[in-house]
């Protein structure tokens, strides 16, 4: 998969862009403040319908416009797909082959990237909505059925909440519509936490090896997916459907008093093990970073093996974050393998080294330059 044309207008600082791009790596060159990041942004947003900078799509548009449109060609196996998304006040718009998709899901999956940033390194040791998030964004990506059981869940989440916030003010009384929002919350929850379950155990098993050699077999990584649930109801989407629901039973009391959902896949998190110790807890920050460079490269291998096509890698002054090991490991697996994006303010030492054949974007304020030679 290769993204080989952006167009951009009124996106952030970018007032008018069509730019095309190589197969290979792509170095966005450039001073702080130039514009790197948000054309890196303008690629996340063309794949996934929504920033990984902020939940607020005005924030996307030029101050001086009313709506932005983010334009893109997609090569694939199959042949070339254009991509179109406007953004306006009203929300957005998103056309596959020129074509307006109804659902923003039918729309993600259409372009698939892979996002690295130096935010990315705290995955380990950040926060388990952080982790959520990753396992959401990637994995939603990689399955239509994931992606739209998600949004099913979060839709009835979102009911469930605010009826037990009514029946804990007695705007409510009819326990039977929460017997109802419950029996529906379960069904969905089941199928994400199992959808979860397998991926992660196909993504440990590209981690682990890529792990070992980092540290050069001297540690080994794995995962454990951490839920209320018990493990032994981990099986299949009927077995951990019945164990949602009977939780559901047992902490109503609970529920009502605290007036939110407590059970489900929106409070499960993801542990990271390096030779049996929580990586997040007890691991040094070079631990914490090689496990997370080892997840981001491990993903990469998944993605292909879930759709197909390798995805797209947009690494965000990530370079300036590692060390020159860390440096080499990253540019080594993914030369040859996967188009990237790269922003930095500068191409040297390692990344020189290693990179084979650049093309370099120059940004400044908002315009590029191009020059093929490395």
């Amino acid at each position: 998969m290769k993204l080989t044309e952006l167009s951009l207008r009124h996106f952030r600082n970018y007032e008018a862009l069509d730019v095309s791009f190589g197969p290979g790596v792509n170095v966005l060159l450039g001073e702080n403040a130039q514009g790197k990041t948000n054309l890196l942004e303008a690629i996340y947003v063309l794949a996934l319908a929504r920033s990984h900078r902020t939940s607020n799509d005005r924030e996307l548009i030029n101050w001086q416009a009313d709506n932005a449109q983010v334009l893109g060609r997609v090569e694939k196996a199959a042949g070339t797909t254009p991509l179109e998304l406007d953004l306006s006040k009203h929300g957005k718009q998103a056309k596959v082959n020129h074509l307006e998709q109804g659902k923003l899901s039918n729309y993600v999956g259409q372009l698939n990237v892979i996002l690295f940033a130096p935010e990315d390194l705290a995955l380990v040791k950040g926060s388990p909505q952080g982790r959520r998030r990753f396992m959401d964004m990637e994995f939603g990506q990689m399955s239509h059925k994931y992606l739209y059981n998600l949004t099913q869940y979060r839709a009835i989440l979102r009911q469930r909440n605010k009826y037990l916030k009514e029946l804990g003010t007695k705007k409510q009384s009819d326990m039977v519509l929460l017997d109802v929002l419950s029996d529906q919350l379960a069904a969905y929850g089941a199928e994400i936490v199992v959808s979860r379950l397998t991926l992660l155990n196909q993504l440990e098993q590209w981690a682990r090896g890529i792990h070992e050699e980092i540290s050069q077999h001297r540690e080994t990584l794995r995962f454990k997916y951490a839920t209320s649930l018990p493990e032994a109801t981990l099986t299949d989407v009927d077995t951990v459907y019945q164990a949602l629901m009977s939780q559901y039973s047992e902490r109503r009391e609970k529920e009502l008093y605290q007036r939110t959902t407590l059970v489900g896949p929106h409070r499960d998190d993801l542990k990271f093990i390096v030779n049996d110790k929580d990586v997040s807890a007890f691991g040094s920050q070079g631990q914490q970073r090689t496990t997370a460079l080892s997840v981001k490269l491990a993903e990469i291998d998944l993605m292909q093996d879930q759709t197909g096509e390798y995805p797209v890698l947009l690494l965000d002054d990530v370079l300036s974050e590692l060390d020159d090991m860390r440096q080499t490991h990253l540019l080594t697996a993914i030369q040859d393998k996967v188009q990237t994006f790269l922003t930095t303010t500068s191409l040297s030492g390692v990344a020189q080294k290693l990179i084979h054949q650049p093309k370099i974007l120059t940004i400044s304020d908002g315009h590029i330059a191009v020059d093929d030679e490395a």
